[in-house]
């Protein structure tokens, strides 16, 4: 439990650094957003595009718990594995995309790097799933529980 609130906090914190990253974008990137694309106007504020964030990567977080939880051990490694691997490529290709489209090159670096962060946040969530350790199950053997001998 104290693992998963250091991760939570942590996830705070790359969260906050993403809004405010992402609300640091160009005056070109400002003025698309308020004539074009005004669906995000919300990454203009530092707090609105931070929440946003925090509220993608506890929603992984969670479904990676429910998994977690519903699979068996191995199967839940593999599959957060693959979820690892899934943020590496989402980082990749938000990477490529930045370095290919000429409307999210303009956005500045500041843009860019916050929105690698919440890759690397979800990248976070996944490994904290791999390396974390399931408590062992107590087989009873009948005759030999607490309610058998009490």
């Amino acid at each position: 439990m104290k693992r998963a609130i250091q991760l939570l906090i942590l996830l705070a914190i790359i969260s906050l650094a993403s809004g405010y990253l992402m609300s640091q974008m160009s005056f070109a990137g400002r003025l698309g957003i308020n004539l074009v694309h005004k669906e995000y106007k919300f990454l203009k504020t530092w707090w609105m595009g931070a929440a946003v964030v925090y509220g993608a990567l506890l929603a992984l977080y969670l479904m990676q718990s429910l998994l977690d939880k519903a699979m068996g051990y191995t199967v839940a490694k593999i599959i957060h594995f693959l979820l690892f691997l899934a943020a590496i490529g989402g980082f990749y290709l938000t990477y490529a995309d930045f370095d290919d489209d000429f409307t999210h090159k303009i956005l500045r670096q500041r843009f860019h790097i916050g929105a690698y962060l919440f890759w690397v946040g979800w990248m976070l969530v996944s490994l904290y799933f791999i390396t974390k350790k399931r408590a062992l199950k107590l087989s009873t053997i009948s005759g030999n529980t607490p309610a058998a001998n009490g």
